[in-house]
């Protein structure tokens, strides 16, 4: 699975990074050729709806999930506006992202099947 994380925040890349490609992801850098089969946005970036809806328009098919700070309920509904397909707290993005690349995608947002 090819996965485009879309943060600024360098120790959130490298932790993620670092965990999703011990299970077998490649990830994408920003401005990759190659067409990923998960975006995920981090809600704290400086324009961050603004970067969904381009995300939207470059990827119409691909998933989104966008995660932020689970108290911050109308950063959720602004990406959600925006394009994106899902929302997950911050504390669960990592075990999210797991789940979906073991072939469970049916988990909720807080992670739980």
């Amino acid at each position: 699975m090819r996965i485009l994380l879309w943060s600024d925040n360098l120790l959130t890349r490298s932790n993620l990074e670092h965990t999703w490609v011990n299970h077998g992801a490649q990830m994408l850098g920003k401005g990759s050729d190659g067409l990923p089969d998960l975006v995920v946005v981090d809600l704290s970036a400086r324009d961050v709806q603004t970067d969904i809806r381009s995300l939207r328009h470059q990827y119409p098919h691909v998933e989104i999930l966008a995660f932020g700070p689970h108290v911050d309920g109308e950063a959720f509904k602004q990406a959600r506006a925006a394009g994106a397909s899902s929302q997950v707290s911050r504390g669960k993005v990592l075990e999210r992202v797991l789940a979906i690349l073991r072939g469970k995608s049916d988990v909720d947002d807080d992670g739980r099947p």
